[in-house]
């Protein structure tokens, strides 16, 4: 069932496909995107962390794991797994992550190549974690998804940077290329050109935000969105907040799925 559920998951990877792939961060977030009709589903690591008042890259990988089973089981789609840098300093902590993550039934998850924020490991490190994750999950039963920070760490030369690690990636068994961070449309048009491999970016990271009929025609094919829809409902509980304290009154209530039709969507 897993294998058949990657296999579904891994054939939205078409260059210039540009799907559209959510990123929950709990079970009722996840069954509502279901719900809308999104095909898979994404967890965001800092929108479980945010969630939890907790910082990004503050929770260990237990904790993130637990967080990610409760979404798996609040849906049927596919869901693959923001499993961070892989939660441990050597490439056996990074297969066991992907172990324990099959285990829960997810079909795919990002790897980063920064471990420390802001700090890019060498490349020859990055290769060897894509190499333990990929021997816990052979092709077929989890799509893994190579993350390169090259423009996040706003590296000096970060496209030349960025395909020196993807060509390591997929020569170590990456599915996809993972490249957020960059934004400039020349930029990742070449990016898709050179890159031998299905490339994912993010939209609502950095400016300026395509959109995605754009980010298809540069060759893009998967849109995630990272934290950025957890931030967008956090800001309206912040923003319905001080209105009932500053001003009494209750307007973000206006056009909200009404609590028994919650009911029915969870039961």
């Amino acid at each position: 069932m897993t294998n058949d559920r990657a296999a579904i998951f891994l054939a939205l990877h078409q260059p210039g496909a540009g799907f559209v792939l959510p990123n929950a961060w709990d079970g009722g977030s996840a069954r509502i995107l279901e719900q809308v009709g999104f095909a898979a589903i994404a967890t965001t690591s800092a929108g479980i962390a945010f969630s939890l008042g907790r910082a990004d890259a503050h929770m260990t990988g237990s904790e993130m794991l637990d967080c990610i089973a409760t979404i798996v089981e609040a849906v049927d789609c596919p869901v693959t797994a923001d499993l961070e840098s892989g939660y441990g300093a050597t490439p056996d902590h990074v297969a066991d992550t992907v172990t324990r993550a099959l285990e829960i039934g997810v079909v795919g998850g990002n790897l980063e190549d920064a471990i420390e924020p802001g700090e890019l490991i060498p490349v020859e490190a990055g290769r060897e974690r894509v190499e333990a994750a990929r021997s816990s999950a052979p092709k077929g039963s989890f799509v893994l998804n190579a993350r390169t920070d090259t423009y996040m760490t706003k590296h000096p030369d970060a496209f030349a940077e960025t395909i020196r690690r993807a060509e390591q990636y997929v020569a170590a068994g990456a599915d996809c290329i993972f490249v957020p961070g960059v934004s400039d449309a020349d930029e990742i048009g070449r990016l898709t050109a050179e890159i031998d491999a299905p490339v994912n970016v993010v939209a609502g990271l950095v400016e300026p935000v395509l959109d995605a009929a754009t980010l298809r025609e540069l060759g893009v094919a998967r849109i995630s969105i990272g934290g950025t829809l957890t931030r967008a409902a956090l800001t309206l509980v912040q923003n319905a907040g001080r209105e009932m304290l500053e001003r009494g009154t209750f307007s973000f209530a206006d056009g909200a799925i009404p609590y028994g039709e919650f009911q029915q969507r969870f039961s």
